[in-house]
């Protein structure tokens, strides 16, 4: 089996970028829809309305870590683009 090794570049960015983007409006409009689903439930003790309650605590969750997410991304890259000049550059 041949080994396969992959690279990040700085091109790599821009995409990365545009995902994180995507992400977190779909993850606002999901909010919002689970929202709207959770106000519509009259009886407060239902298996339904204490779901659509856990969904929201839970989805509401991956927006609170998309900072971390952004900066392990960035250093990665930075710190790939890093290794790649030095073994270049002293290897």
């Amino acid at each position: 089996m041949q080994e396969q090794k992959e690279y990040f570049d700085v091109r790599d960015l821009l995409p990365i970028g545009l995902t994180l983007v995507v992400l977190g409006i779909g993850l606002a409009y999901g909010l919002n829809v689970m929202e709207d689903v959770k106000s519509d439930f009259t009886d407060t003790t239902s298996a339904a309305y204490n779901a659509t309650e856990d969904a929201i605590t839970g989805v509401g969750k991956l927006p609170e870590k998309m900072p971390l997410i952004v900066t392990v991304i960035v250093a990665a890259v930075i710190i790939g683009i890093l290794v790649r000049y030095l073994m270049v550059r002293f290897g």
